[in-house]
């Protein structure tokens, strides 16, 4: 782990698990209620996150190793898809994530403390619509993967039904959702070309309504407006960062 590191002038590592991290009124939402947040999956969210994680497994074998997720939270994600490391700044979230056999890292998505090109594919799954700065997040993903390097993420899109659905959560003032910004599809395709990635694939899953999921579904190739949820695989380009 202390090998994925950037060190300081010291020669020390340049970030622990019980360094001081300034949360951000996003971040510290889920470092109180992390509990409840991954109790989420267990319950109501059961099928939904079959459901997602179907779609991954999907394009699992064309991402090379190693991998990182960034905003990995519990470690739900990272167990089912077999990812290895995952960077949080909630020590609670961690926690629970290290207890499901990841590597975890405690810092922001935004944060320069891992190696450059240190990972081959990175995960941004349900976390860019928390960070402070998605551009910054995603320009650090960018920095941290090989010449070769992938990037994939995992979002509600604004338009979408599920989109609209967490939008009338967020204006009701939801614990979770009311510090969410969700992003279009043109949007986030903006956003990962400016951060140096050039758009591979999509795939759309979770076409039943938020009231009314009741069985698996298939993904599907491609963006669809309907799609409750998205996966996009971007491909690190070689060149200056827009």
């Amino acid at each position: 782990m202390a090998g994925l590191l950037r060190r300081n002038t010291r020669g020390r590592s340049s970030i622990s698990e019980n360094c001081p991290i300034d949360l951000s009124p996003k971040a510290l939402v889920f470092e109180k209620m992390a509990s409840d947040y991954d109790a989420w999956f267990d319950k109501e969210g059961k099928l939904v996150f079959d459901i997602e994680v179907l779609a991954f497994q999907e394009i699992l074998s064309l991402l090379p190793k190693p991998w990182l997720e960034i905003g990995v939270g519990s470690g739900r994600f990272a167990r089912a898809l077999g990812i290895e490391t995952g960077i949080d700044p909630s020590i609670e979230l961690l926690n629970i994530a290290k207890s499901r056999g990841i590597n975890t890292i405690r810092g922001k998505g935004e944060d320069t403390i891992l190696k450059e090109g240190s990972f081959r594919t990175v995960f941004l799954i349900v976390t860019l619509c928390f960070v402070d700065s998605p551009e910054a997040v995603l320009r650090e993903a960018q920095r941290v993967l090989t010449p070769d390097g992938k990037v994939v993420l995992g979002l509600v899109l604004r338009e979408s039904p599920w989109g609209k659905f967490y939008e009338q959560k967020k204006q009701e003032g939801h614990r979770f959702y009311r510090y969410a910004t969700f992003f279009s599809h043109d949007e986030v395709l903006g956003l990962l070309t400016k951060a140096g990635f050039i758009t591979e694939g999509i795939i759309s899953t979770l076409f039943q309504p938020p009231d009314g999921v009741h069985v698996m579904e298939e993904p599907r190739q491609g963006y669809s407006l309907d799609a409750g949820f998205t996966v996009i695989v971007g491909t690190k380009r070689n060149g200056e960062i827009r």
